[in-house]
């Protein structure tokens, strides 16, 4: 069974870990399933959970309003980074990119109004022994950069804008992967049995209040990116997930598939190029092919029991 789940991620170029459960989270399967990761993006479900926590105990007004200045913006290829003007929007309202583009402003926004400890704490509380944010992703990014020798992610993206030799290239890349935020044991990091866990939490109503769950799992049914899990299940099958990546290193996705008549599984799927020439699409399948055959395979163990 693990031999054929980690031969989907090699034939697509990538080394994976996995974790698959059941609704009760009392069947599994998993590939180094409590084996450290780079967390990148999916983090952000960690964050929407103590944003949605600080909601319901009044810590947190979610109609206060935020100015996002152009002057500080965290780098990314999507959404708030791009707007050439200042931007004022509730914080409740910054959920809703964040979980739905991964926009990294929104993200970093709402860090700095709920404070990197108490997301920690929170994780602790929640049963996520192995999750743990460092630092905010506008600093990370930063760091990145500066391991490749940069003054910071600015710079290096003007770098990379003009052509250069393949083996100067290849040197900037390998300097990036020595990056701390790059490592499994100083970057913003998780596990993917953490991560299945965490989704169970929010799918029960445990996470936080029944209507901050709620709105989690609705925002991250609309998730824009769908060529991960979403692309090995067909409807009426549906599936919420939160994507993640870096650098083109890490391409992650947890998310819930959810069946007719209301049957569901968790599912992180986690992994890491070993080709830097591997391709993307073919990175993003095998996350979707190897979930879908886990699923599989723990359909058939639930068939068995039931039998007995």
């Amino acid at each position: 069974m693990h031999q054929e789940l980690a031969q989907i991620f090699s034939a697509a170029g990538c080394v994976g870990t996995l974790c698959v459960e059941n609704a009760a989270g009392q069947l599994g399967v998993g590939i180094a399933a409590d084996q450290p990761v780079v967390a990148a993006s999916v983090i952000k479900v960690l964050i929407a959970v103590e944003v949605e926590r600080q909601f319901a105990d009044g810590r947190l007004n979610p109609y206060e309003r935020v100015h996002l200045s152009t002057r500080e913006r965290t780098p990314g290829p999507v959404g708030f980074s791009f707007y050439e003007d200042d931007v004022d929007i509730s914080l409740r309202d910054l959920l809703i990119p964040m979980l739905t583009l991964s926009d990294n402003v929104a993200t970093d926004a709402l860090l700095a109004k709920v404070g990197i400890a108490s997301c920690n704490a929170t994780a602790t509380a929640l049963g996520l022994y192995e999750t743990v944010i460092e630092q905010d992703l506008c600093t990370m990014i930063n760091s990145i950069a500066q391991a490749a020798g940069f003054t910071g992610w600015d710079a290096m993206v003007a770098w990379d804008a003009e052509a250069h030799p393949a083996t100067e290239d290849a040197a900037i890349r390998e300097l990036i992967l020595t990056a701390a935020a790059m490592q499994t044991t100083t970057a913003n990091r998780t596990t993917a049995r953490d991560m299945c866990r965490l989704l169970r939490l929010i799918w029960t109503d445990q996470a936080t209040s029944a209507d901050g769950c709620r709105s989690i799992r609705s925002l991250m049914a609309r998730q824009l990116t769908r060529d991960r899990l979403a692309s090995a299940f067909a409807p009426p099958v549906r599936v919420a997930a939160k994507s993640g990546g870096l650098l083109g290193v890490y391409h992650h996705e947890i998310g819930v598939i959810i069946y007719p008549g209301g049957r569901w599984y968790s599912a992180a799927v986690f992994t890491r190029t070993t080709d830097a020439l591997s391709k993307a699409s073919a990175i993003n399948a095998a996350i979707g092919q190897a979930a879908a055959r886990a699923i599989e395979l723990l359909e058939r163990e639930e068939t068995a029991l039931r039998e007995q």
